[in-house]
Order: C-alpha cells, then sequence, then structure tokens
C-alpha cells in the first residue's frame, strides 16, 4: 500500500482485558501487507481525542468514549470497530457526520449473553441464593423462606426480540416455558413467529411474563424505559433480568421495587454506574443477583469478539463495507466514500 494502513488499540484493553485479546490481532493482523496495529495513547478522562483518533485509520475499540469532540475534526479515521454490541459510549451521529463507521460483533456475543439470561432466570427459580447461604450458616432446607418456581407452563417475557433476544428464545425452547411474549417495535413479525414468540406490547409484557428480560440498546428511546410505573405492572412473583444496559432500568426505582417486594427479584449484570459504587443499596438487598458485567465473559467470547473486529477491520483494510456495520447511513457520506475509495485504490 502506498500508505500504511494502521490500527489503532484502545488502552482499557490492557487493564479490562489484558490477555484475551493479544492472540487474535496476531493471527488476523499480524503480517497483513501494509497493515500495522499499536495501543493508542491513554487518553484523558476516558474519553478519545482527535489527536489520538487521526494517527490511525481504524481503532479495534472496548469501552473508550467516543464524543463529538472526539471526531470533530477527523480526517483520517475511517472505522471504530467495537469489540461487543453495545455502543452507547459512541455518538454515532457525531462519527456520521465525520466520515466514520460504527462496526460491532454480533455473532461473538450472541450466545454467551443469551446463556448469562437464562443462567440468571434459572438461578432465581430454583432461589440458589439463599440455598448456598443456608448451607454456609450451617443450616438445611427446613429453614428455607420460600421454595423454588418450575419453569414449565411459565411465561418468559423480553424487551427486544433481536440478536440476543432471539437466541434466548432458542436456547429457552426446551425448558418448558408455557408462552413466549417480547416486546420489540423494530422486529419481524415472521422472524418472531420461527421462533414462537408473540409480539405484543410492553404492558403485555410486564403484566403477563414470570420473567422480563432486557434485551434492547440503550439509546434515548430506551433510557429509563423501565421505571417506577412499569415495575409495579409487574407480577409480585416475577423476576426481572437486565444484562444489557444499566440505564435502561431506573435503578432506584428497582431498588425500592426490591426493597418492597413489589417483584420478587433481579438478576442484574449491568448497573446505571459501574462499578457499582460502594453503599449502593442494592448490594445489601437478599432478592438480588448482582455480576459484574462479566457474566458472559467467557473463552469463547473473548476470542471470538476480538476475531469478529479483526474480520471488520480487515474488510475495510480491502475497501469492503464490514459485516457488523451500524450506521449504514454513513455510506452517503462523501467523506467515507473517499476513504473507503483510497482503500481500494491501494490494494
Amino acid at each position: 500500500m502506498s500508505r500504511t494502513f494502521r490500527v489503532g488499540i484502545t488502552p482499557d484493553f490492557y487493564v479490562e482485558a489484558k490477555g484475551r485479546f493479544e492472540a487474535a490481532l496476531e493471527s488476523k493482523l499480524a503480517g497483513v501487507s501494509g497493515l500495522e496495529f499499536a495501543p493508542m495513547p491513554e487518553q484523558p478522562g476516558k474519553v478519545a481525542t482527535v489527536e489520538a483518533l487521526d494517527q490511525f485509520d481504524a481503532i479495534f475499540a472496548l469501552a473508550l468514549n467516543f464524543k463529538a469532540e472526539s471526531v470533530r475534526d477527523a480526517k483520517r479515521l475511517a472505522l471504530i470497530a467495537r469489540w461487543g454490541v453495545g455502543y452507547d459510549m459512541i455518538d454515532v451521529p457525531a462519527i456520521t457526520g465525520a466520515g466514520v463507521m460504527l462496526a460491532i460483533t454480533p455473532n461473538a456475543v450472541r450466545r454467551p449473553v443469551a446463556e448469562s439470561i437464562l443462567t440468571l432466570i434459572l438461578a432465581l427459580a430454583k432461589n440458589v441464593m439463599e440455598q448456598d447461604r443456608l448451607v454456609r450458616a450451617g443450616k438445611w432446607r427446613a429453614s428455607l423462606s420460600k421454595l423454588g418456581t418450575c419453569l414449565e407452563g411459565r411465561t418468559l417475557g423480553s424487551i427486544g426480540c433481536g440478536n440476543i433476544g432471539g437466541e434466548m428464545f432458542r436456547l429457552a425452547s426446551g425448558l418448558g416455558f408455557g408462552r413466549r411474549i417480547a416486546y420489540d417495535p423494530f422486529a419481524s413479525a415472521q422472524a418472531a413467529a420461527k421462533l414462537d414468540v408473540e409480539l405484543t406490547a410492553l404492558e403485555t409484557v410486564l403484566k403477563e411474563s414470570d420473567f422480563v428480560a432486557v434485551n434492547c440498546f440503550l439509546n434515548e428511546s430506551t433510557r429509563g424505559l423501565i421505571g417506577e410505573a412499569q415495575l409495579r405492572m409487574m407480577k409480585p412473583s416475577a423476576y426481572l433480568i437486565n444484562t444489557a444496559r444499566g440505564p435502561i432500568v431506573d435503578q432506584k426505582a428497582l431498588t425500592r421495587a426490591l426493597q418492597e417486594r413489589w417483584i420478587a427479584g433481579a438478576g442484574l449484570d449491568v448497573f446505571e454506574v459501574e462499578p457499582l459504587p460502594e453503599g449502593e443499596q442494592l448490594r445489601q438487598l437478599d432478592n438480588v443477583i448482582l455480576s459484574p458485567h462479566g457474566l458472559a465473559w467467557t473463552e469463547e467470547i473473548a476470542r471470538d469478539n476480538s476475531l469478529e473486529a479483526c474480520d471488520n477491520i480487515l474488510a475495510l483494510y480491502r475497501g469492503e463495507i464490514p459485516h457488523g456495520a451500524v450506521n449504514r447511513e454513513v455510506l452517503d457520506s462523501a467523506k467515507f466514500q473517499s476513504k473507503l475509495e483510497s482503500f481500494r485504490r491501494a490494494k
């Protein structure tokens, strides 16, 4: 290539995912003619600066924030290859205006996150938290405050029926749920029917489900989607599971719902502020399972996120559209097309 195609790795990888991504970079990107990768410099306040970004054609990104000021004057950057599927830390309209594409890794996360949801459902249904505490305290089953719940005949509900929600329903198909319902204004009725899922209103999912799983993206339309009014719609015997993004659920309202037993319990892998602050009331409750946004962090997801993100980068390097592209409207941008054409000419 006339100019080296440079890939920057966000600094947080070397703290949060050290040892979990390097092999994929070596196997996929090392030795590719005219391509090199290197760590980005540390970014103040975990917000990307344009000075750092414009040293690269693509960014291999974990959880660095990309704001409007990060890309306002960007000339070189063409792709943010996100390691995962959530992108609430990225100002998508801003990067689109700057001629930058965002690509995610839906194939890598589908199964691990869906398995995590079912893990929480089963743990809540079988009252695993109390069972564990009793044995550690030297007590036995006669001391249980309540019996567990069988899944057979119960209603499984989902807020979202896309990539992960669909996989959750597929995995749950053999567990005997009597009804499977979902709220998703963007879902295909045909795709839902193949999953034996009934698309319905949000209120119906909340009122009629025994287990409600949050499976939607965080954006301005879903921020605070589940608040006090919505939690009060749920059955006193129902459970809420959130492995998507914390701010989709009003955490104060959920804490109160758990304290006052509006609902039976919750399983949370995500929170409004992460890590969960010291003194947070959720830590004191006995009817919620808490995990550190890591329940889906398996050997497989680390490997496959890395490989899929590298595939998105290599597609752009070849002048092609990455399969995980999110903001496809950027294809109408003269800025992006100019960058894409330069990669094609270089090949």
